[in-house]
């Protein structure tokens, strides 16, 4: 598989330099970091959930647990995870599990962990099991710019 179109377009638009990593496939972001070469803790992983108002695009490393009760407090919502048949609907032109944490690109509200945002580098998935982006902490600063941030996951 290729780059997802919604998340290369997306970059592209907004000028964001990255340099495109392939590795064995991989089915989580453990093993991605692994397959890569990267620390964990620099891939920055999608985690989608859902409630009345709609889905939400929680962004945490790669290496920590998603704290469900941290965000729903902060948000002050009654969110819970989304169904892998919406994701693979709401990332139609992704690989099932691999999804971009690019919520903009697909129309998906998103906030970020500041575990985050003091990375001097950062990888994402780009919509397929075997392409990693590497970015530069600034890059991926920019890219997240305007996103609601705050301390939503902890190591595993």
């Amino acid at each position: 598989m290729a780059i997802a179109a919604t998340t290369k377009n997306y970059l592209h638009a907004r000028g964001i330099p990255y340099q495109i990593l392939t590795h064995p496939r991989s089915g989580s972001a453990r093993e991605t970091a692994q397959a890569a070469h990267v620390a964990p803790d620099h891939i920055a992983k999608a985690v989608i959930l859902k409630d009345d108002e709609g889905y939400l695009m929680v962004v945490v490393p790669g290496d920590h647990w998603l704290r469900l009760e941290a965000i729903r407090r902060e948000l002050d919502r009654p969110l819970e995870l989304a169904s892998e048949p919406e994701v693979t609907r709401l990332f139609a032109d992704c690989a099932p599990g691999s999804v971009p944490p690019l919520g903009e690109a697909y129309g998906v509200e998103a906030v970020l962990d500041e575990a985050l945002t003091t990375l001097a580098n950062v990888y994402i998935e780009l919509g397929d099991h075997q392409l990693l982006a590497h970015l530069t902490g600034e890059a991926f600063l920019q890219l997240t710019r305007g996103l609601r941030r705050g301390h939503f996951s902890h190591p595993r």
